[in-house]
């Protein structure tokens, strides 16, 4: 800990921070209270990460965002300038440059384009019991709130996936896709009572 101040990392709390015997940090880091670094992590300059994270076996390009709260697994590629939040949890993925994954979400064997917004509760479904499939989601691509992509399954160049759906099927270029039952309402409902 002291070797990372001295080198221009910035620790908040010094003493909830948990470096591994490889961990190597860029300048200009700033470190929140209760991070925790397992083997083979590597950030580069200017990166943030805010407490409660956890990193193992993940590179950070410079000038991230991490957490609070966020997990990065062996594997999490983590472009320049990217936003990974609280309680998002990537896996063996490459997030591009610019890509905002910001809440509640799970990213596993994907790879992200650059400047993508990943809304709230998105779930990459990578694993059908036997086999982990591949997501790609392509440059400019903006996934909604809600949603579930089940790989395989590519989205667009520019392509937009409706808050609340489930992608089973490829997503053309500036396409909208929207995968998710009708509401249907039934008025003067009587629910039953006791």
């Amino acid at each position: 800990r002291l070797k990372a101040m001295k080198e221009g990392v910035t620790l908040l709390d010094p003493s909830t921070v948990y470096f591994s015997w490889d961990t190597r940090l860029g300048r200009d880091v700033t470190i929140g209270p209760n991070v925790y670094f397992g083997t083979g992590v590597t950030v580069g300059d200017n990166v943030e990460i805010r407490a409660f994270s956890h990193l193992e076996g993940a590179n950070v390009a410079s000038g991230a965002i991490i957490g609070p709260f966020a997990r990065l697994r062996p594997g999490a590629n983590i472009g320049v300038a990217a936003q990974i939040g609280n309680f998002v949890e990537v896996k063996n993925s490459v997030i591009s440059a610019g890509v905002k994954a910001n809440h509640l979400s799970y990213i596993g064997d994907t790879t992200i384009g650059t400047d993508v917004n990943v809304g709230a509760g998105t779930i990459t479904c990578n694993y059908d019991g036997v086999n982990k499939s591949q997501t790609i989601i392509e440059d400019n691509a903006f996934i909604g709130s809600n949603s579930s992509l089940v790989a395989p399954v590519t989205i667009g160049d520019t392509a937009t996936v409706a808050a609340g759906s489930v992608i089973t099927k490829d997503v053309d270029a500036n396409a909208l896709a929207l995968g998710r039952g009708r509401q249907v309402q039934k008025d003067n409902f009587q629910r039953p009572t006791k």
